[in-house]
């Protein structure tokens, strides 16, 4: 797949890098099987290192996840990947990925948020660790599969100092879990017909569907809220 003019002519700035991460997320399919054929069996060290990131580093959250996994799973069916290998790369980088976050987190600490930045906000620490109080560690799992907040779950879980063995459990089943079922869903289902000449809606669509869970507790809480007062 080829990077619009507009990326290209943008040259190395803000915009044309988001552009061009943009068009990677949204025609994954494509991109993924340009990758393999440039790369071959290094293509599992470059998926590795992107669900890495996205799960270990706070400052990554953009990167794909749940789509990633899904066309990877459809690649798997055409035996463009092989499958047992692209769910075992996935299932390690998203563990060690939530445990190096999770380190990151205890070491930083609540002092992060000392200086109660855009980015670092005392009252997002607050929620968080109300959230971990009503829901315990099935947090870890559940963030999993909701873009962005899987990347800073676990570093709250850090500087929340939440026991690492419990921790390790939820965060070895969740990354379970979550390959097990976005890459099957793609194995199975990622070559139908509607599927493939729709590739975009249905990142789309995957993206919308991990959203709702975070829709559905931010609702809860006004409503909670309003029945509070």
């Amino acid at each position: 797949a080829t990077v619009p003019a507009a990326a290209v002519a943008g040259g190395a700035g803000p915009l044309a890098w988001l552009s061009r991460a943009l068009h990677f997320v949204l025609h994954l399919d494509k991109e993924l099987v340009d990758l393999v054929a440039k790369y071959g069996t290094t293509t599992y060290a470059v998926l590795w290192g992107i669900v890495f990131a996205e799960t270990g580093l706070v400052v990554t959250p953009f990167l794909p996840g749940d789509s990633l996994l899904f066309a990877c799973g459809a690649l798997a069916a055409l035996n463009v990947l092989n499958l047992w290998t692209t769910m075992a790369v996935f299932i390690t980088a998203a563990i060690l990925g939530d445990a190096v976050n999770y380190f990151i987190g205890s070491k930083v600490g609540k002092k992060a948020f000392e200086a109660d930045s855009w980015f670092l906000k005392r009252k997002n620490l607050r929620k968080t660790e109300e959230f971990y109080e009503k829901y315990g560690g099935k947090t870890i799992v559940l963030a999993r599969f909701v873009p962005i907040v899987r990347t800073f779950a676990p570093f709250v879980a850090g500087i929340g100092e939440m026991d690492y063995n419990k921790f390790a459990l939820y965060n070895v089943f969740g990354a379970f879990l979550w390959t097990f079922l976005f890459t099957g869903a793609g194995f199975f289902f990622g070559n139908f017909p509607a599927v493939k000449h729709n590739f975009t809606l249905v990142v789309l669509a995957i993206v919308a569907v991990s959203v709702l869970p975070v829709i559905w507790e931010i609702w809860q809480a006004r409503k909670e809220g309003a029945e509070g007062k």
